[in-house]
């Protein structure tokens, strides 16, 4: 019978640190019920790791706190990217074939693996995503197959600054290896949009505490991807700077305005000492910026807003009240929130929230990636048997039968030299009864 697979992703954003364990059958069935997370202020800012020892404990607190929900250990992670500085770039990839050649999948991972060589100043490459195909210059949706001179893949160079990964990679020195880099947003794209949103043209929207990430799709495409260094946090230091508050009674009163982004309807209330309508004004002009940026997007990618179907937002200042009314009717296209992946099944209730959308979608993106056999969790299998100080024996492997105690066969008990003659001369008057039978 086969083992189930479990799959761990990490996703470290502005505000939090998530890790959750999802468990996939042979069957391909994927489920999840254990999620830890850590809060934290200014350990990450913009995405990007500032204090490493820090959130280095908080990863290490939630790993121990999930291998214990889970009685095993964890031998390997997903780890989510994103972060300031992460945006996309186009460019073009040409290449030579035969033309009595068909073009084959082999060649193109080929061709997109030898562009993920192409250096950029000041960036590393995180992922490549192709965006379109053309065979003899003709556009085509799949070359696979085809015959033609020459090829061109237009991609997408997913970049960021050295800093963010190498950050990454010293959270990650406590011995539990990276199994795989997920670029967060590409992962999101994949798993909670449909196909009729990448084909018709969708903008995705992850307003986070201090970034916002867009992701721009056509023609099943994704064709452009930036990080602006803005978010829910800076509509709460407004609120702090202008009504010389503490952050967390800015953060209480921003939450609990019933119509912030229409300030002339705001209920005229004091929350925690603090005018309603006043702290509106502050939220109102923030979140017009905000939405100003992300309307500018669509200009740097070179589409009309005619072009884009829908919106979806997702992240913790998505869920602002107003805010996807406002930005409807701000940009003139029809908006929604985001959902959490059809493909998981969520177990646990408590864990049921659009908040955890970035780790589930890195734990539905993993389970696409891993391979079979593989797991990131080596289970503690329990063994009926005589108990030592208290418990049964445990074994590390899951499914790894424990070796039998080998029986000791009791040795021969030596003869003495009359016994040693006596079976002698038995065999001597067996073998004369055997040649008499035979005669």
């Amino acid at each position: 019978m086969e083992k189930n697979q479990y799959i761990v992703a990490l996703e470290i954003g502005s505000s939090k640190i998530v890790g959750a364990i999802a468990e996939k059958t042979s069957a391909g069935y994927l489920s999840v019920k254990h999620l830890q997370e850590e809060r934290h202020l200014d350990s990450v800012r913009y995405g990007i790791v500032q204090n490493v020892e820090n959130i280095k404990s908080s990863i290490n607190r939630i790993i121990k706190n999930l291998e214990g929900m889970i009685d095993g250990r964890v031998t390997q992670v997903y780890l989510g990217v994103s972060g300031r500085s992460l945006h996309s770039i186009v460019n073009e990839v040409n290449r030579s074939v035969g033309s009595n050649e068909s073009i084959t999948r082999e060649l193109i991972d080929r061709i997109i693996h030898d562009a993920s060589t192409t250096p950029f100043r000041n960036y590393d490459t995180i992922d490549i995503v192709p965006q379109a195909y053309y065979v003899d210059k003709v556009l085509t949706p799949n070359p696979v197959g085809q015959f033609g001179s020459s090829i061109k893949i237009k991609v997408n160079y997913i970049v960021a600054k050295p800093s963010l990964k190498l950050n990454l990679n010293r959270l990650m020195t406590f011995g539990i290896p990276v199994k795989d880099y997920i670029v967060t947003p590409l992962a999101v794209g994949e798993q909670i949009l449909s196909e009729s949103d990448r084909e018709l043209g969708c903008m995705l929207v992850d307003m986070g505490a201090e970034t916002t990430t867009v992701s721009i799709y056509k023609n099943k495409a994704l064709v452009y991807l930036n990080t602006l260094p803005m978010g829910g946090r800076n509509i709460t230091r407004d609120i702090m700077n202008g009504l010389n508050q503490r952050e967390i009674t800015a953060e209480n009163v921003k939450k609990n305005i019933n119509n912030p982004l229409d300030p002339s309807n705001v209920s005229n209330v004091v929350i925690e000492d603090i005018p309603a309508p006043e702290a509106a004004n502050y939220i109102n002009a923030r979140t017009g910026e905000i939405i100003a940026n992300i309307n500018q997007q669509l200009a740097d990618a070179g589409i009309a807003s005619e072009e884009i179907q829908s919106i979806v937002l997702i992240g913790g200042c998505a869920h602002m009240s107003g805010l996807q009314q406002k930005m409807a009717e701000t940009l003139k296209i029809k908006v929604r929130m985001g959902q959490n992946p059809s493909t998981l099944n969520i177990l646990n209730p408590e864990i049921n929230r659009m908040e955890y959308i970035e780790v589930f979608s890195l734990l539905a993106k993993a389970a696409e990636m891993i391979e079979d056999g593989e797991t990131c969790i080596e289970r503690t299998a329990y063994v009926d048997g005589p108990t030592f100080n208290g418990g049964n024996y445990r074994v590390p492997e899951e499914g790894k039968e424990p070796k039998p105690a080998r029986r000791e066969e009791p040795k021969p008990k030596k003869m003495s030299r009359l016994e040693r003659l006596r079976n002698k001369l038995s065999n001597l008057i067996s073998e004369d009864d055997d040649n008499e039978d035979e005669q």
